[in-house]
Formats: structure tokens, sequence, C-alpha cells
């Protein structure tokens, strides 16, 4: 459950990256409301690397290739559509200064986007904020079927590719359950972050998509080898 504080705080995105560290992160009441304000969830969303569930469907969808992944191609499209009205969220808390924080972020290296395109057209996307082996899930949207979870696999292919080891997610929703995020302590959240933030994760740059074959081969992969990994160490203790 979030708490707000009862001050807002004006945030720099110095600031911002620090408290990520921390592991609490700014929200807006709604778009309209101009102040900010620190959130510490008691139960953290995350989503296992290790064991990312994804639909044999889905799977089919991803090796397709039906629509285009590109990767910090347009910031300014994929928080529009993210801050959009949609049947699920027919409100935001995306307001002004949450999207300048974030542009900067993104100009600094730090924001980064996963977008999912039809005919040159942005049809879904996720973005999120990338701090050394832990990357922090902001907010994603879909206009077409699939778009958001297409983006949402292939980013964690790249992490998986690039040795970092946090995935978090702010919070479980049942679009989120489907691949296997779960809610946890804030104690434990805190560890797995301390355990993120001594390692550098290596983020891809635009040109360095995946094929959805990969991206399969390397989620599925993943979990086999930690599956096999954690059955030597049952063993070893035996």
């Amino acid at each position: 459950m979030a708490s707000f504080d009862d001050i807002a705080i004006e945030i720099t995105p110095q600031v911002l990256l620090k408290a990520y560290g921390c592991g609490i992160f700014p929200m807006a009441e709604s778009a309209d409301d101009p102040a900010l304000y620190w959130i510490e969830p008691r139960h953290r969303g995350v989503l296992p690397l290790d064991n990312i569930h994804i639909s044999r469907r889905l799977a089919r969808t991803i090796r397709a290739e039906s629509l285009e992944v590109r990767i910090d191609s347009d910031f300014q499209k994929v928080i529009d559509g993210c801050a959009g009205d949609n049947p699920s969220r027919p409100s935001t808390w995306i307001n002004e200064r949450i999207r300048e924080l974030y542009a900067e972020l993104f100009d600094m290296g730090h924001c980064h986007t996963f977008e999912t395109w039809s005919d040159g057209a942005l049809v879904g996307g996720l973005y999120g904020v990338h701090l050394d082996g832990a990357f922090f899930g902001e907010s994603m949207f879909s206009e077409v079927r699939d778009a958001s979870k297409i983006a949402l696999m292939h980013l964690a292919a790249h992490m998986i590719k690039g040795g970092f080891r946090l995935l978090d997610t702010q919070f479980v929703t049942d679009h989120l359950r489907q691949f296997g995020a779960r809610e946890i302590e804030r104690k434990r959240f805190q560890v797995m972050l301390e355990n993120a933030l001594e390692v550098s994760g290596r983020f891809p740059q635009p040109g360095d998509t995946l094929s959805g074959v990969e991206v399969i081969d390397i989620i599925r992969g993943n979990h086999r080898k930690m599956a096999m990994d954690k059955k030597q160490q049952v063993g070893d203790k035996a």
C-alpha cells in the first residue's frame, strides 16, 4: 500500500536517481496536480527475470514479428501514450513535472523506452529508469493487441542478456501478474535492490534490437538455467 508524504518535495533528476537507489519514487495525484510526492509501497511489485511466464499464443506472436520493436526512438510519443486515457485507466498520474523530469533523465541516459510500431505508427510501449543492475518500470500503454506485452518481453530479454538483476514494476496489476509478477515485502525488495546496484547492467543501444526468436529463447533459456542451478544447489546440500 502506497503512502504519500504530507509535503510536496521539489525533485531534480539527480535527486530522483538517488531516490530510486533508496527504493522510493515520485507520483502525482493526477495529471492536473502540479505537486509530486514520494512513494514507498509496503509491498513492491517485481517481475522475476528467472521465472517469466509467456503463453504459447504470445510466444507465437513475438516470433512472428508482426510489430516492429524500437528502443529509445521517441520518448515523447511513449510518455504521451502512457498518459493517455484508456478503458482500464480513465485518469493518469503523469503530470507536466513528471514529463519534464523523465525527459531530462532520458537525455542523461537513465530513462529508456521500448516501443512497438506498426506501419510507421507507434502502437504501444513502456518507459522506465535504468540504474546499475536495476530497471524501474514506470508505465506502459497499448493501442493494439499485445503491443505492450511485446515491448515488455523484449525489455526482459535485454535485461537478462545485459546482466540485470532486478525488474521493478512498483505495483502488481492483472496485466503484469500473467507474466509472473509478484508482490514482495519492502525489506525483501531493499535486499534485492542493493544486490542489483552492485552490478552494471548493459542496456542496449537504440539499434541493438533482438529478433522475436531470440527474445523467447533468452527468456525461456534463462528460466531453465535458473531451475537447473537451483536443483543443483539442493543436490549439493543433500
